[in-house]
């Protein structure tokens, strides 16, 4: 992973049961991290003179072993919810509840 704007949080595993029978798992960047995001965010905004779907950020993340690309969206309650797919969790043996080690690099 790029050194170049990375975020580095830990946060715990979380479960949104929702609409369509969804069973979603996140974790949320939250203070200082949420802030870079914010900060990367709004640069993007001025840059390209739009904001990208549902104010997300397309980062490159990491947890444990496991690398992956994916976007990060603003949450309601503050901060940024990052969603973690079954075979993540699964590499990484994480469940509901669960300390994350999130390594973000900001795109």
């Amino acid at each position: 992973m790029n050194s170049a704007e990375i975020v580095r949080f830990a946060a715990p595993l979380w479960r949104w049961t929702g609409g369509n029978g969804g069973n979603w798992h996140f974790v949320t960047a939250e203070s200082a991290a949420a802030e870079a995001i914010a900060a990367h965010a709004l640069i993007r905004r001025l840059e390209e003179g739009r904001a990208r779907g549902f104010g997300s950020v397309r980062v490159e993340v990491r947890i444990g072993e496991s690398c992956w690309t994916t976007s990060v969206f603003p949450h309601s309650e503050g901060g940024w919810i990052l969603p973690v797919k079954r075979p993540i969790r699964r590499a990484e043996d994480l469940a509901e509840g669960d300390m994350a080690e999130i390594e973000l690099r900001l795109l």
